[in-house]
């Protein structure tokens, strides 16, 4: 209790554990979604499953502990995305595909960086650098790019060769139509405000599947975590010095710096956690949780850890310190040992999760300003050419350079600060020398 200043606050033991549950209920889809996309690299789904739980524990606890904040952590969503879809099944550098190993390479030097960063105060001057209509628009971006994979996981969206893009054939398409049922539990449990909407909708499906005889029902529902040794400190440097390695430690780094921030800062507001000047206390703490979550997520063998959005859910219910979060984490180790239940579940049960996260994540396109057109135009070129490109590194460059050129030839150079300027000569000079 004293540890956590729990009678500080105005919470409760009992409070600060139902919020705990609370949050890790409306988070744990993770446990299922994030194997499944990684897993598409080649990397061990199985092994997958553990190294999720035993990184968002370890970030959860370390976030508990350096800052006493309500906030879980894990492997993030987009973030695993563009590791997978991104860089392992889409980028070459110098002609060659770029593997698991090295990407989890480029995800540790970010964490790495970022910790760096913490312990100095670089990290606020590139805070203040980066424009909040940019930060809107990247993080919306993200949610139309997974919102795009999920559509495409689910088979509701196929490849059509005169137009691109079309819809699926809903006749005896079993799969299709499992997803299209998730995606409306999901989306009316959503809006009725049910806890653990998602993780509903992927155990409804599923059990569905299991009852038709579509998915193979383990002999054991509990048993020994299988070993996580295939991708443990599997880390591939050998690209350290290709440029187009660091645009993807940049973009790793971009997008978890602010993610980061706008999560703590959300949650924090939200809870009345933060000072009377509108400040994150302990700041410090939360952004060291999760560069070290991030460095031994790698070292673990996932993509980056950072936090999570779904935190809010405890914090709705009373959460308010770091006890929330150590409850959270140990229910993530606990969920170590179901692992033959998760790998039942099918792509077609968690695809509409990936739909709802992304449309979640688009929802901060509300706070954009629509008034002026040299913030607006870079921002939605971001938002839009994330998914279109099928990257959110080209997304990113995109909304950095068209804010940089649009702000100048509209002679409004005090919008413009000296990083966003070294970041735009950076972007163009990487797309031109490629």
């Amino acid at each position: 209790m004293s540890l956590f200043n729990i009678r500080e606050t105005g919470s409760t033991f009992f409070t600060e554990v139902l919020a705990g549950i609370t949050t890790f209920v409306t988070m744990s889809y993770i446990i299922f979604v994030n194997p499944s996309i990684l897993s598409n690299t080649g990397m061990d789904f199985q092994a997958l499953v553990v190294v999720t739980c035993l990184a968002s524990a370890l970030g959860t606890f370390l976030m508990a502990v350096f800052a006493n904040y309500p906030i879980a952590l894990a492997p993030g969503m987009g973030l695993n995305a563009f590791f997978a879809f991104g860089v392992v099944l889409t980028m070459k550098i110098n002609g060659a595909p770029v593997t698991w190993q090295m990407a989890l390479a480029a995800v540790f030097i970010e964490g790495a960086i970022f910790a760096v960063l913490t312990l100095t105060n670089i990290r606020e001057a590139i805070m203040n650098a980066i424009p909040k209509s940019l930060k809107i628009g990247i993080s919306a971006g993200i949610g139309l790019f997974i919102a795009f994979i999920g559509l495409q996981s689910s088979g509701i969206i196929i490849h059509n060769d005169a137009t691109l893009l079309g819809l699926g054939h809903f006749r005896d398409n079993v799969p299709m139509l499992m997803s299209m049922a998730g995606l409306f539990i999901m989306a009316i449990l959503t809006a009725l405000n049910v806890k653990g909407a998602l993780l509903i909708g992927i155990l409804i499906i599923t059990g569905i599947a299991a009852g038709l005889g579509l998915v193979e029902i383990p002999e054991k529902f509990i048993s020994e975590p299988p070993s996580i040794m295939p991708l443990v400190c599997q880390f591939d440097f050998s690209l350290i010095k290709e440029p187009q390695f660091w645009v993807v430690v940049f973009t790793f780094f971009f997008v978890d710096f602010f993610d980061t921030l706008g999560t703590l800062v959300g949650v924090c507001n939200r809870s009345g956690l933060l000072d009377e000047k509108g400040n994150l206390p302990r700041a410090k703490g939360a952004l060291m949780a999760d560069a070290v979550a991030t460095m031994a997520g790698a070292a673990l063998g996932t993509s980056t850890v950072t936090s999570y959005v779904e935190s809010s859910s405890g914090v709705a219910q009373g959460g308010r310190t770091g006890l929330t979060a150590i409850v959270t984490a140990l229910l993530f180790v606990g969920a170590i040992f179901f692992t033959p239940i998760v790998g039942m579940v099918p792509a077609y049960a968690t695809a509409p999760a990936l739909i709802i996260v992304g449309v979640y994540m688009m929802m901060s396109l509300r706070d954009l300003s629509f008034d002026d057109w040299t913030e607006l135009i870079p921002s939605l070129l971001g938002f839009f050419m994330m998914p279109f490109a099928y990257s959110i590194a080209v997304g990113i460059e995109f909304a950095i350079v068209s804010y940089v050129i649009i702000k100048i030839f509209t002679g409004k150079f005090k919008d413009i600060s000296f990083l966003m300027v070294v970041l735009a000569a950076l972007f163009i000079a990487k797309e031109y020398f490629a």
